[in-house]
């Protein structure tokens, strides 16, 4: 077990000096220990530099691995749950990370990427999608919605009269997540797309009007901005496909407004998020866009694309203050799907659900609690991919993508299936 340690501690200490880690640990100094058995490493950590300690050395933050975690983490790709930090924190249990809340929020970002360079494992390939992103067209609109008129910004793209697909974003986050799908050619001569960024996310901006009080996200308001836009926009029956967040909406809206829809597409489900609310997302003592960016990081597989895990993580770097956390109040405490699930009718009305292995938020088991609730409803397991699958490897779910619009568009299955690849 020491040497395995060892082995760990080495490629952590060889991140030293990383220049993204430099980026993401402005003013940081912290000690991480890491105990595995009766072994203890000590890793110091200040500006970008990562120096090794005394076994018997003080840490503010103190992570002990159970049996067999440490040879899990050092396997190449690491399997789910084991990938990084903040998986192996929080969603993780056999591992426990002890110490101040907002000292490890501080730490976040830089242990995050610590962890991503020592874990690393190699990019998976896959077949490349042509696309251009000139065919995306950026609008700015006004939705008449029951709280008043909000102008939100919405991408359009694709063949104008084709069938409607329309693209959620994540919690705290914008409908920059769907560029890759909104630019891949092939799928714009068969669909018109759509990818709007919610109010208050992205590009859409606070009204006039608001008094600058806390953002809130319910069912109710996420579901009439959703309504307003499939009527007054799209203007027809359309195919939703929300993430995460968007998920979730996407089956509050096939329950309750049916009639808006001629198919449902779920990537990353939610069955109950519990526990997805931390302190260091909007606390004036953590840097939110530091922090935010970090905390999703770790959700994404390790075979991504690097490039394409950032951005992911960028977009989260970027939001405004108190958004991300409010959306979770409606994601991670109002959203049942226990409750919502057996209300949707996946008989009448076609439902797929995508569902990465690497996502601990809304797990492929999650996916199938939800279908099991829903007769006719339909799961794609996606082994290789994680949390934000159209992001973090656009072109490894081009594939999955594909395979689900095409089960939508033969109809509601006969009964619950898993389908895994």
């Amino acid at each position: 077990m020491a040497d395995l340690l060892a082995a760990l501690a080495g490629r952590l200490e060889a991140a030293s000096g990383d220049p993204e880690l430099t980026r993401l640990s402005p003013g940081l100094a912290v000690a991480l220990a890491i105990r595995a058995g009766e072994a203890r490493a000590v890793l110091r950590i200040a500006a970008g530099r990562v120096e090794p300690a005394g076994a018997d050395a003080s840490a503010e933050i103190e992570m002990t691995l159970g049996e067999g975690v440490l040879e899990k983490m050092l396997q190449v790709p690491p399997p789910p749950r084991h990938q990084g930090f903040t998986a192996l924190q929080i969603a993780n249990p056999d591992v426990t990370v002890e110490g101040e809340d907002l000292v490890i929020a501080r730490a976040r970002a830089a242990l995050e990427r610590l962890f991503e360079l020592a874990l690393a494992a190699p990019e998976l390939a896959a077949l490349r999608r042509t696309r251009r992103t000139e065919g995306i067209a950026g609008r700015r609109i006004t939705l008449d919605c029951a709280e008043g008129p909000l102008e939100i910004h919405t991408d359009i793209a694709g063949r104008k009269g084709a069938v409607p697909l329309v693209f959620l974003h994540t919690a705290g986050a914008d409908a920059r997540q769907f560029e890759a799908q909104m630019a891949d050619s092939a799928l714009g001569e068969t669909h018109e797309l759509h990818a709007p960024d919610m109010p208050f996310h992205g590009r859409s901006m606070p009204p006039l009007g608001w008094d600058g009080a806390p953002y809130t996200l319910t069912a109710e308001r996420y579901l009439d901005w959703v309504r307003a836009y499939l009527a007054q926009v799209v203007g027809r029956p359309a195919i939703l496909a929300g993430c995460s967040m968007g998920a979730a909406v996407t089956l509050v809206c096939a329950a309750r407004a049916p009639e808006l829809l001629r198919g449902v597409l779920a990537i990353e489900p939610p069955y109950r998020a519990k526990g997805r609310i931390h302190r260091g997302q909007n606390d004036v003592g953590v840097h939110a866009g530091l922090h935010n960016g970090a905390f999703v990081r770790g959700l994404m597989a390790p075979t991504s694309p690097e490039g394409r895990r950032r951005r992911a993580a960028w977009i989260y770097s970027q939001g405004a203050p108190g958004v991300y956390q409010a959306d979770l109040g409606f994601y991670s405490l109002e959203f049942d799907g226990g409750e919502t699930a057996p209300m949707v009718d996946a008989t009448r009305l076609p439902v797929v659900l995508l569902s990465g292995a690497y996502d601990y938020s809304a797990t492929p088991e999650d996916g199938a609690r939800l279908c099991a609730l829903m007769p006719g409803a339909r799961q794609i397991v996606m082994p290789d991919l994680g949390h934000f699958p159209m992001t973090e490897h656009p072109d490894l779910f081009a594939g999955y993508l594909d395979q689900a619009l095409a089960l939508l568009a033969a109809g509601p299955g006969d009964q619950p299936s898993n389908a895994s690849n």
